[in-house]
């Protein structure tokens, strides 16, 4: 084992495919063990039920970004997995998509435990290519993520054309002319290009910013989003659920980001993985429900002004 474990953070904005580059990463065939972290902005996980069965240690963290309100469950998390006598080969840690990354690179610097026993391997960074140039006006963050990247993956590259993709490289070169750019579709992309690749540099950090190792790196959420997490312990009607959240993503789209779900359909064996971006909606069979689930519902919902009320209320009437 390595007297540092390398740690690979995977960031990017929401719905860029950060969960779907993770599933890629556990299924292909390494014969090393990963110890993995998933970071989610509301307080139901949903993420952690959408990695695939794979033979990892996987930890939820809940209910706050990973690079402030819930920046000290990270670092006991760490020297929990420290401790253990079934050392791991590396640890992924996906952040939510509202997550700055510096302060979270901070924390294997700035913490001696965690700088002793581990070592920031890399940044991976998920650009969505269809909406980055229409929304890093309006977020810092995604800015932020991009420049922090040791390397960057456009994903999506088949949705859009090759001088809409020019110009996208050309502006992704402006935050960060150093990193590694690689297209994708659906993430796909020879792991050698994302683990362990020893590419995290410092001094390039302290160049752009000199106070990174100074431990006080504050994170403010781009205008005012939030979460809502709405929970149902049973099955919902298909033919009720579809046209709402239809309606809702039509009609308050702008302000949903992102939304995404799993549910236990009437008179379906199978979990029923929901998801929206941009007014989007799609949705997939994911997998038959064990026996020992319990076959619940739940929805997070992650944007501005949300209709909280509205969105429970309509949520409910297609509960059974």
């Amino acid at each position: 084992m390595p007297a540092q474990i390398p740690v690979t953070l995977l960031t990017g904005y929401l719905g860029a495919g950060k969960t779907t580059l993770l599933n890629r990463l556990l299924t292909a065939s390494t014969g090393k063990r990963y110890a993995v972290i998933v970071n989610e902005f509301g307080e139901i996980g949903i993420d952690n039920d959408l990695i695939v069965d794979a033979d990892e240690e996987i930890i939820e963290l809940n209910n706050g970004c990973v690079c402030c309100s819930v920046r000290g469950d990270l670092v006991r998390i760490l020297g929990g997995l420290m401790k253990r006598p079934d050392r791991f080969d590396g640890i992924l840690i996906e952040t939510t998509g509202l997550a700055d990354p510096a302060p979270v690179a901070q924390t294997f610097f700035i913490d001696e435990d965690v700088r002793r026993k581990t070592k920031l391997d890399a940044i991976v960074t998920v650009v969505d290519a269809m909406h980055f140039l229409d929304e890093v006006r309006l977020a810092h963050t995604m800015e932020e993520q991009v420049a922090f990247a040791d390397v960057i993956i456009v994903n999506k590259c088949d949705l859009i054309l090759p001088s809409q993709l020019v110009a996208l490289d050309r502006h992704i070169r402006k935050l960060n002319p150093y990193a590694r750019v690689h297209h994708a579709e659906r993430c796909a992309i020879d792991l050698r290009e994302v683990l362990d690749l020893g590419s995290f540099d410092l001094d390039r950090i302290l160049e752009t910013e000199p106070d990174f190792l100074d431990g006080d790196h504050h994170h403010h959420h781009d205008g005012g989003i939030g979460s809502l997490s709405i929970g149902h312990p049973g099955e919902v009607d298909p033919d009720k659920f579809f046209p709402w959240i239809q309606q809702m993503i039509e009609r308050f789209g702008p302000d949903i980001l992102r939304m995404k779900g799993i549910l236990a359909l009437r008179d379906d064996a199978d979990r029923f993985v929901v998801q929206a971006v941009h007014q989007i909606v799609e949705g997939i069979h994911q997998r038959p429900w064990k026996t020992d689930e319990s076959r619940q519902s739940r929805l997070v919902f992650i944007g501005r002004r949300l209709p909280e009320e509205l969105l429970r209320d309509g949520f409910q009437k297609c509960c059974l």
